[in-house]
């Protein structure tokens, strides 16, 4: 009897251990994905990212696992794509201002002021001939250009009223890694300063940086509101993301793995794009609400002199960029 109860005992114990072992080898082929991103998770981006998780992990039946980082919790902007080519990362979705410093000077046009008066305009060349063939150019860097995804048109924050381009003087103003955002602050008489974004509260309030260039929801979900006294509604640039991937580990992944990540940016980029002007427009309101900043919409008169104060960064980025493929843009902004 002694011998049969130990029998049973072993056997149990075997099942347990192939169950484990089952377990172990499953855990050992899931894929998994990093993705990270510097802007905080309830962002457009922040949630796009959010939801290509779910979608990627249901679709793939738990075979790819997604762990998003945001809010530059594993990178910040100057390293992460030195750590998408490593391979530290698969996925990212980064400013289109971060490929012109990498070398594919195409890109800058995003940055150049006033060079998309509306969505549309902006739609007829990132989803046209001219997105795709610049999401091409990044081949040579070892990224796969997978989608753009949108976070509309930026506005100036500063510490004073700036209602004309003399109220710019002196200012120290955060960019973007840019020679664009260089020239266009030099431009208005502001003294630019390249900083990550996850630093830029900080410099604000410790009166390091005094203004800023962004989008609503960038601004609102990152607290600069609550250090910036001062919006104006100058609409004068745009930022905008590309995801992208290590072509390495894309290349790599099973075909039906690849299919379903495909169709799960899809409906991802699809639900970014929804969403992105709902929220700079709820994030607007939320500073407004909060009473701590002054929002001023400039006159047409107002307006019209900030364009005429950046045409000159127009023309020095059209010798720059290249004077056939700036006005293949201009061309297909109309």
């Amino acid at each position: 009897m002694q011998i049969k109860h130990l029998a049973a005992a072993l056997a149990v114990v075997a099942s347990f251990s192939a169950v484990a072992a089952e377990k172990r080898a499953a855990a050992d082929t899931t894929i998994v994905i990093k993705f990270s991103h510097v802007v905080a998770m309830d962002t457009p981006k922040g949630q796009a990212a959010e939801r290509f998780k779910a979608t990627a992990e249901k679709l793939t039946k738990g075979r790819v696992r997604v762990e998003v980082y945001p809010n530059s919790t594993l990178y910040k902007d100057k390293d992460e794509l030195e750590a998408l080519q490593a391979g530290s990362v698969q996925i990212l979705a980064p400013s289109l201002a971060k490929f012109g410093p990498l070398g594919v000077k195409e890109f800058e046009i995003f940055d150049v002021p006033y060079m998309f008066p509306t969505k549309q305009s902006l739609s007829n060349v990132i989803e046209g001939p001219i997105g795709a063939s610049l999401l091409q150019k990044l081949d040579t860097k070892g990224f796969l250009g997978l989608a753009y995804w949108d976070n509309g048109f930026k506005i100036m924050s500063a510490n004073r009223p700036i209602h004309a381009t003399t109220d710019f003087k002196g200012l120290k103003m955060r960019i973007q890694s840019s020679k664009v955002l260089d020239a266009q602050m030099r431009a208005l008489g502001a003294n630019p300063l390249p900083l990550a974004f996850s630093e830029v509260y900080q410099a604000m309030k410790t009166g390091a940086v005094d203004g800023s260039e962004n989008t609503p929801s960038n601004i609102y979900s990152q607290k600069v509101h609550e250090v910036q006294s001062h919006m104006t509604i100058t609409d004068h640039g745009y930022i905008g993301y590309a995801v992208i991937v290590n072509r390495k580990f894309w290349d790599g992944l099973p075909a039906d793995i690849r299919t379903q990540i495909e169709i799960a940016l899809k409906d991802a980029t699809m639900y970014e794009k929804a969403i992105s002007q709902v929220d700079n427009d709820r994030s607007l309101d939320a500073i407004k609400k909060a009473g701590k900043t002054t929002i001023y919409t400039p006159t047409a008169a107002e307006s019209a002199a900030f364009r005429k104060a950046m045409l000159p960064v127009q023309q020095e980025m059209e010798a720059k960029i290249g004077k056939e493929f700036f006005q293949s843009v201009v061309k297909a902004a109309k």
